[in-house]
């Protein structure tokens, strides 16, 4: 997963609240970070999303493949 996908992914799940879960949750899954600052540590986005997707909750079946642009058509 990458920054980008991980961002969109944020904003798909959880849409107006994305912003604020970034900068203030705590996750345990990645040390005690939010996920801004596991990001700035170089924690891997697919990590923090998966931490971040335990501690809310989200369902197994949405969190993977999330993020990620549809190929383009030719």
């Amino acid at each position: 997963m990458r920054r980008s996908e991980f961002l969109r992914a944020i904003d798909e799940q959880f849409g107006g609240s994305a912003a604020a879960l970034v900068n203030d949750l705590v996750l345990g899954g990645v040390g005690g970070l939010t996920p801004a600052q596991a990001l700035r540590d170089g924690v891997p986005p697919r990590e923090i999303w998966l931490a971040l997707c335990d501690e809310a909750d989200v369902p197994v079946t949405q969190r993977y493949g999330v993020g990620r642009l549809d190929p383009r058509q030719k």
